[in-house]
């Protein structure tokens, strides 16, 4: 799956020590495990970079994490910290596996919620199989459920997360993607709120990525990123529109036989629908891989968190001439304002 936000629900977790601690029990103590072994892996890129038994290629994309990190900073205004200046090797294809849930009839995803991050759509696990098997118990109860695994992860700044070995068969323009929305969550985040920081985050990161190819004079390079940027959002207008038809379909009272047929009429014409939409796209088309999945409704969850009020905060960047700074302090304000204020001026 090539890198767009929609995605990144399954690509980043959130805080795995810090949204523990509430928690009891196995979940706890999995979690606490897998945030030390984290730390512990962490080596500098720079002593990665120098030692002469890595591998070209880690070396070469190690470089270019090291100009990302910098760009992000230097040139727009993001934390200057030890986040994404170092590297661990989790020695697995995954760091963690999120486990999405939403009742057989309602687009409302399960949440969970956790100090400092609030309350937030997943619920991760260090192990796959513990994510499965608590999946397996979240399927028994009647909800709909799916586990993604996640190759970035994300503390918002209260550790120094490292660049992970599961990131690193991404190019580049993936690499700074998930480097500049991280960075923005450590900037600005709002708890309870995941519409408003992940808007937030998204804008900067695609703004980000459009700055860091402009500088490079790679024109083609930009030109591609900005059609699958408008590939991504055909295909998200499929979904919102899928998950309007289905929230009017679950209100409707009708029996639960019919509503059972109804809701697989939905997810076999949003399937078709984006058969026509992609043909001619290529195997990399943004989603390829959800639609050869079996679609439910917590394939949905994160679809308005993510892209509900982009327009609100591309609005607020125009307004300033693109100035970061004033951006960043106009974004500020608006997360002083109440919630039900904050979607009026940027969610409408």
């Amino acid at each position: 799956m090539n890198t767009s936000s929609i995605a990144r629900a399954f690509r980043v977790a959130l805080p795995g020590l810090l949204a523990a601690t509430l928690m009891s029990g196995c979940y706890l103590l999995q979690t606490i495990e897998g945030q030390l072994s984290l730390m512990w892996k962490r080596e500098p890129i720079s002593r990665v970079i120098g030692r002469p038994t890595t591998k070209p290629a880690l070396r070469a994309q190690l470089q270019e994490v090291t100009a990302i990190r910098d760009f992000a900073s230097r040139d727009l205004g993001l934390p200057d910290n030890g986040s994404y200046r170092s590297y661990a090797d989790v020695g697995r294809p995954y760091v963690v596996w999120n486990v999405f849930a939403a009742p057989e009839f309602s687009v409302q995803p399960k949440e969970w919620c956790y100090p400092i991050a609030g309350c937030v759509a997943y619920r991760g696990y260090f192990k796959e199989q513990k994510a499965h098997d608590y999946a397996a118990r979240l399927g028994a109860q009647g909800f709909d459920v799916e586990v993604g695994g996640v190759a970035a992860y994300s503390t918002l700044g209260h550790f120094d997360d490292p660049i992970l070995n599961t990131m690193m068969g991404w190019n580049d323009v993936e690499l700074a993607s998930i480097i500049f929305h991280e960075l923005t969550h450590q900037l600005i985040y709002v708890p309870d709120d995941s519409s408003f920081d992940e808007a937030l985050a998204t804008t900067v990161e695609q703004e980000g990525v459009r700055r860091w190819l402009s500088r490079q004079g790679r024109s083609d390079a930009l030109a591609a990123y900005e059609l699958e940027q408008r590939r991504t959002l055909q295909v998200i207008d499929l979904l919102i529109g899928t998950r309007q038809r289905l929230r009017v379909l679950y209100a409707s009272g009708a029996v639960t036989a019919d509503m059972k047929r109804a809701k697989q009429a939905e997810f076999t014409a949003l399937r078709a629908e984006y058969a026509a939409l992609s043909a001619g796209w290529g195997a990399d088309a943004p989603f390829a891989s959800w639609f050869r999945a079996n679609l439910n409704n917590a394939y949905l969850v994160s679809i308005a968190t993510y892209y509900r009020c982009v327009p609100g905060f591309e609005r607020e960047l125009a307004a300033v001439g693109g100035d970061l700074p004033a951006f960043y302090r106009r974004a500020r304000r608006l997360a002083d304002l109440g919630q039900a204020e904050r979607d009026a001026l940027l969610c409408r």
